[in-house]
């Protein structure tokens, strides 16, 4: 696959740089950690973005997530690995990530709120957005995760 551009040598652009701030500021309202990038890594399997997946998998290993809940998140609903909040902020990350589809029904929203304050839920959202537009960025330039060298068996 070939790069269409270098999206981050792009970043010094003022809407790059404004982008880059939401993002961060979505990471630094509160939500804990292990719930962000079960979040992101959702969003970006949906989305099927590779670069993504690539870093936010790596970020949630540094951070002690385990490979087995990594590895089961696209059937999140069919494991008792992940608490009642995750799974709430699963539903309602998968239902806005395909608004088009879903238009957010009522008991998603109902299942979140019931697991999130309003703040939360705000911020919940937000974080799904700024992933959702990562994901669209990298997938639309046809950005490349770094390739690691597999060992062999």
């Amino acid at each position: 696959m070939k790069p269409r551009i270098n999206l981050f040598a792009a970043q010094s652009s003022p809407l790059a740089q404004s982008w880059m701030q939401f993002s961060n500021g979505v990471h630094q309202a509160g939500l804990e950690d292990s719930l962000v990038k079960l979040v992101e890594m959702r969003a970006s399997q949906i989305n099927g973005c590779a670069f993504c997946l690539n870093m936010h998998s790596e970020e949630a290993r540094a951070a002690g997530e385990t490979e087995q809940r990594l590895y089961l998140l696209d059937a999140w609903r069919e494991s008792p690995l992940y608490s009642d909040r995750e799974r709430a902020a699963l539903a309602w990350t998968e239902a806005v990530t395909l608004v088009s589809e879903t238009h957010v029904p009522d008991d998603v929203y109902n299942e979140m709120k019931a697991h999130f304050n309003e703040q939360e839920q705000i911020t919940l959202t937000m974080l799904v957005i700024a992933i959702n537009g990562w994901n669209r960025m990298n997938v639309a330039f046809k950005t490349v995760h770094p390739v690691r060298q597999h060992k062999a068996a």
